[in-house]
């Protein structure tokens, strides 16, 4: 099982952000801007973390924002948006968020599958510092492990 593709359209490097909701409305919005899912998904990866917390924060400065299979999911996907500015989730050890990945799945199995893949991308200790600073779509590509 590989990562889902990551398209020039799912990647979203030195954005502003407000607040953790701006940053995964970023997420959302790079998933809808690749044809992974639906505009709406971004208000049910916020759902999520209102009603669970910052559990999606895995990593200092890391965040993986996602939802449960549904509706809202067009194709597996997954969408990097990197922040200027880091931002708060309210997590006790790994805040502020520098790097947001959204990661929309249509199934359970692919889901677990996909997290699991993520994590063999972040064994590696600089990745998250790397994408954090990456300028180009390119090497945002070549951390994550691919292209489209």
């Amino acid at each position: 099982m590989a990562l889902p593709p990551l398209p020039e359209s799912a990647i979203i490097l030195g954005a502003e952000a407000d607040d953790w909701r701006a940053a995964v409305r970023l997420a959302g919005l790079a998933l809808a801007n690749s044809g992974a899912a639906k505009p709406g998904y971004a208000d049910e990866m916020i759902r999520m973390i209102d009603e669970h917390g910052p559990y999606v924060v895995i990593a200092p400065g890391l965040a993986l924002a996602h939802a449960r299979p549904g509706p809202e999911v067009l194709a597996d996907g997954i969408a990097v948006v990197t922040l200027a500015t880091p931002v708060p989730f309210g997590h006790p050890h790994n805040d502020p968020v520098r790097v947001v990945l959204g990661l929309a799945i249509r199934s359970m199995a692919v889901h677990l599958e996909s997290i699991a893949e993520l994590a063999n991308v972040f064994n590696d200790s600089t990745a998250i510092h790397d994408l954090a600073v990456a300028t180009t779509v390119e090497e945002v590509q070549k951390i994550m492990g691919g292209t489209a």
